[in-house]
Formats: structure tokens, C-alpha cells, sequence
């Protein structure tokens, strides 16, 4: 809706003190999850293209969309027509028109997707650069919290339409991040209770989050971990004990915190699958 590609169903959108209907020229850059690409145009003739569209002076365009080429690596790929770009090549070419022209609010869906981690980088510097010290703000949609820990001052996560968090990392961090993840691999699908029952033993506010086959994943409050050499003792032990393949105790990463804010509560309720189940 604030792009315009869907009819505003109630309330309204401003951008810059005006109706997002009738935005003004320049003011908003926008890179949908579908790269709004020409197929038989070039690189080189969709940057001089939306350049022109957003107003900028022909003495500009081609400094300004070299630098900009340069910046994300498309140099290469300056007369190559769009249908022959791959993936992330296209997806570098959609957010490079984004923010041509330096519009006052740019709105970004999952912009990196199909990018290699160099292509991401390279757009997380674009980004930093495109709002450092100046009066413009940006909306980026992303599946991905380590992207949002590295370009965005605020995070928003929904889930099924609900705000589930709203503000800092920093503070996500210290509300959701105070425990750690324990992976246990078996070796023997029946040692799945009795090995359930000894992590309980050993850590008794463990709470279960997966169970495969093979696999038990559980998240343990940090209180309960330290010191650390006691608990790899202890595991050691049951690794022994139970002949398990393999464990790893880790901080919960801050993907794991997304996935743990989006988890259903009834999905949490993991003992009552039945015996055999994939539990998640």
C-alpha cells in the first residue's frame, strides 16, 4: 500500500507530509520481492532509465549510476540484458533502482534473497551510506535477524499479523537471548526417553523444542549452564553413557530468537506429539 501496487483499504499512508496516492516525484524507492524488470533492457539502460524518471540532471546520471554499478559490483554486467542475469545480479539491479535519485523513503522486501554473502555486504554498505546523517527513513522486510542486526536501528517482528516485538536488538537480545541451545544426536532411536529424562537431570528447566529421529533440541536458561566446564563435564558423561554420536551447547543465536518469538504455543507443548513424530 504505501508503494502503491495495492489500493489502500482504510486509513492512509503519508509520506513526507503528503498522501501516499499522489507522492512527490523522487520522494520513494521501492524494491519488491519481484524484480520490476524489463527483459529485453539492459543494466546500464534501466539505471539511465529510472534516473531520468526520478528527475535527476543528465550531467549526474552518469556518475552517479557508475558509482552506484561499481558499488554493488554490476559493472560487469552494464550491457547485459536483464533476462540474463542471474538471480542475485537481478535482485542487485532491483534495489539499485531503489534507491536512485535519493528518495526520501525507500521500502525494501527481502532485497538479499539470491544474493552470495559478498553481494549482501556490498548492499548492507549501500544502505548504511544511502541513510547515514540525513533525513530519510527505510523499511526493510527480511527473514534474516543477522541482516537486521547490520543495517536497521529498530526491529519489528509479526507474526500471522501480529506485532510480536517491537524495538532495539539490543533489548531483544536482553529479553529472549538469556539461554543457551543444547543439540543431541543419537545413535539409537530408543534412548530418545531415557536420554530425555538425563538431560532433565542434569539441566531441570531444559524445555524440549525439537525431536526428530536422531535429534533432541532443547533450550536452557543461562542460569542453569554455568559454570561451563561443569555442564561439557556432565555431557561428556552422558555421551558416554548413552554412546550418543555427537552434542553441541551454544548461545542461542539471534535467528533461533526469531524463530522462537514465531513458534505457535501450541507447538512448543512438544511431549504430547505422539511417539515417533517429528516435533516442532
Amino acid at each position: 500500500m504505501i508503494s502503491g501496487d495495492i489500493t489502500v483499504t482504510a486509513g492512509e499512508v503519508m509520506l513526507t507530509g503528503r498522501d501516499a496516492d499522489v507522492p512527490s516525484l523522487g520522494s520513494l524507492g521501492c524494491c519488491p520481492q519481484r524484480d520490476p524488470l524489463w527483459p529485453d533492457l539492459t543494466v546500464q539502460q534501466h539505471l539511465e532509465t529510472y534516473a531520468a524518471v526520478r528527475g535527476m540532471r543528465r550531467e549526474d546520471r552518469a556518475l552517479i549510476t557508475s558509482r552506484l554499478a561499481k558499488a554493488l559490483d554490476l559493472q560487469k554486467h552494464l550491457e547485459t540484458p536483464a533476462r540474463r542475469l542471474s538471480a542475485g545480479e537481478a535482485r542487485k539491479l532491483s534495489f539499485a533502482l531503489s534507491v536512485l535519485g535519493d528518495p526520501t523513503v525507500m521500502v525494501w522486501d527481502e532485497p538479499s534473497v539470491g544474493m552470495d554473502p559478498k553481494g549482501q555486504r556490498q548492499m548492507w554498505r549501500v544502505i548504511q551510506t544511502a541513510v547515514q546523517g540525513k533525513e530519510r527513513a527505510a523499511v526493510l522486510c527480511t527473514q534474516y535477524l543477522e541482516e537486521a542486526a547490520a543495517i536497521c536501528d529498530r526491529v519489528a517482528i509479526l507474526v500471522a499479523g501480529q506485532l510480536r516485538y517491537i524495538g532495539s536488538l539490543e533489548d531483544l537480545k536482553s529479553k529472549f537471548g538469556t539461554s543457551y541451545r543444547l543439540e543431541v544426536k543419537m545413535t539409537a532411536a530408543e534412548q530418545s526417553d531415557a536420554l530425555h529424562a538425563e538431560i532433565l537431570r542434569l539441566f531441570p528447566r531444559a524445555a524440549r523444542q525439537e525431536r526428530t529421529t536422531y535429534l533432541l533440541i532443547y533450550k536452557i536458561p543461562i542460569e542453569d549452564v554455568l559454570p561451563l566446564s561443569q555442564s561439557f563435564s556432565k555431557l561428556e558423561a552422558a555421551k558416554q553413557n548413552f554412546r550418543l554420536e555427537e552434542y553441541s551447547l551454544s548461545l542461542h543465536t539471534l535467528q533461533q530468537m526469531f524463530v522462537d518469538l514465531t513458534r505457535d504455543l501450541e507447538e512448543q507443548d512438544l511431549d504430547a506429539a505422539p511417539d515417533g513424530a517429528v516435533e516442532q
